[in-house]
């Protein structure tokens, strides 16, 4: 295949070159990193800001193209570092670079801030051989700064647009940018973070493959946080297979993060190994009809329930309305608006002069620059302040216990107890939030569109530590059924 990676013209090649072409094509000196970082590049430079103005990428790595040289010049002496060997990889702006980019989860309060250090994460992208292509935009403080706060919006960045329907369809949040601009192939694969859905949720609304893991799978230091009880970064990408990839190249015990512990002998290096076309046969996977089927449209439901009839024919068992039995308790934010100020802070205060270091001087710096930071005011983040920060709050305490309790043992992990299941299935990212509370695993795949080409995906979500379930699962369906398109730009 690799002879074939660049045949089809400027930009063709982009769209559907697997990692595993491109490595193929690099390694038999058909192509080289340097070629691709630039490919990549002038699609941004067509796409991003003119063409279609998806502006899903905010920031350029100056060093970039000096990078995929290096890393040229080091495979020919050495050979590949890593899997990700001289592939441009997209990072979300709230993680950390301690490059020439800045890291602003997309708010201007922190637009001249550089990272002291890199995130645990982009180290391992960076030991794995990837090329940091540059930082995605984001919806502002990944979605926790005001009610209604639009998708893909940020003060500093402006809006992302879906690549599917610009100006037209949702672009999913907070991770738009990283999902926007996988869909438009503006890199091979992209990092995002999720605390509830802002993986999921651009996945769906991109037609691209996303995974959130389990917290504690992948390190969350220096990444900008909203709540340490939920956080994860994750992978974004065209397929299951590179998101697979890239999700080996993200684990490892980060003794910053002691969350990361909980992975010993459980993560892996590589998930991407044993994926097969015929892995659903005989799984079992069910389907929690309510709540997460109400409110959805007459369209996305007949998207998902042609995927579950694909699912069947690919060999699987389907039991279809399974009951979570915490299904119907009220849902809410309380850990997170607890939690985000003192995550924050400490995230902050380790910055240099002149960047806001406490929650409380971004407030002010928004106040003071209203007119440009406030769009959409800031209620989100007023309410985090008046929490004390330090997690001593009963109602706080309370709260994290009864969203585990729900999530976890009354909720995810007793329905696939009581049917015996491998997974459960979500329209789109309908199931993102017991999922987050109970820091399990997803895995978002393409299912189809809507008569006016609106994507929207089904999610494959399991019980901790099983993603590599949820990814086999995910695969045999993308390959079963073939139902990603890429956009027309």
């Amino acid at each position: 295949m690799a002879g074939d990676v660049r045949a089809s013209g400027r930009y063709a090649w982009l769209e559907t070159a697997p990692i595993s072409a491109l490595q193929a094509a690099m390694d038999a000196g058909e192509l080289s990193s340097r070629e691709l970082t630039m490919a990549y590049l002038l699609r941004i430079a067509d796409f991003n800001q003119q063409g279609s103005f998806l502006n899903a990428v905010l920031e350029i790595n100056p060093d970039a193209v000096q990078t995929a040289e290096g890393l040229d010049a080091e495979r020919h002496k050495r050979g590949p570092r890593g899997p990700l060997h001289g592939i441009p990889v997209l990072i979300k702006d709230n993680i950390a670079t301690a490059d020439k980019m800045h890291t602003s989860a997309g708010s201007l309060a922190l637009a001249r801030a550089y990272a002291p250090e890199d995130a645990f994460i982009v180290r391992q992208l960076r030991k794995a051989g990837a090329v940091i292509l540059g930082k995605t935009n984001m919806t502002e403080w990944a979605n926790f700064m005001a009610e209604n706060m639009p998708n893909g919006y940020s003060s500093r960045g402006g809006q992302v647009l879906n690549p599917y329907g610009p100006g037209h369809f949702d672009v999913g949040g907070s991770s738009s940018g990283s999902g926007a601009a996988m869909a438009a192939a503006f890199a091979a694969v992209a990092v995002g973070t999720e605390t509830s859905g802002s993986i999921l949720s651009p996945a769906s609304a991109n037609s691209i493959v996303g995974i959130k893991p389990t917290v504690g799978l992948v390190s969350r230091s220096g990444i900008i946080p909203i709540a340490h009880s939920q956080d994860t970064a994750g992978p974004m990408a065209r397929s299951v297979a590179d998101a697979a990839l890239l999700l080996g190249c993200l684990t490892g015990i980060d003794e910053r993060d002691p969350a990361t512990l909980t992975s010993l002998g459980r993560y892996l290096s590589d998930y991407a190994n044993d994926l097969e076309p015929g892995g659903l046969v005989g799984a079992r996977i069910g389907i929690p009809r309510l709540p997460y089927w109400e409110g959805l449209s007459e369209e996305h439901a007949a998207v998902v329930e042609r995927a579950i009839e694909a699912i069947k024919s690919c060999g699987a068992t389907v039991v279809d309305e399974v009951v979570v039995p915490s299904a119907a308790e009220q849902t809410d934010y309380d850990v997170l608006t607890y939690e985000f100020k003192p995550d924050l802070n400490a995230y902050l205060a380790r910055l240099g002069s002149g960047i806001p270091r406490s929650l409380l001087e971004v407030i002010h710096f928004n106040e003071q620059h209203a007119e440009l930071t406030l769009r959409h005011g800031q209620s989100v983040l007023l309410e985090s302040e008046r929490t004390s920060g330090t997690l001593t709050e009963r109602s706080y305490l309370e709260a994290r216990a009864r969203d585990l309790r729900h999530a976890r043992q009354e909720g995810i992990d007793a329905v696939l107890a009581e049917h015996d299941l491998d997974a459960l299935l979500f329209p789109g990212a309908k199931g993102s939030a017991i999922a987050a509370k109970a820091g399990y695993p997803s895995v978002c795949v393409p299912a189809g569109y809507t008569a006016d080409g609106e994507p929207y995906g089904v999610t494959f979500t399991g019980s901790a530590f099983q993603e590599s379930i949820l990814i086999k699962l995910a695969h045999a369906f993308e390959q079963c059924t073939k139902y990603r398109v890429a956009p027309v730009l």
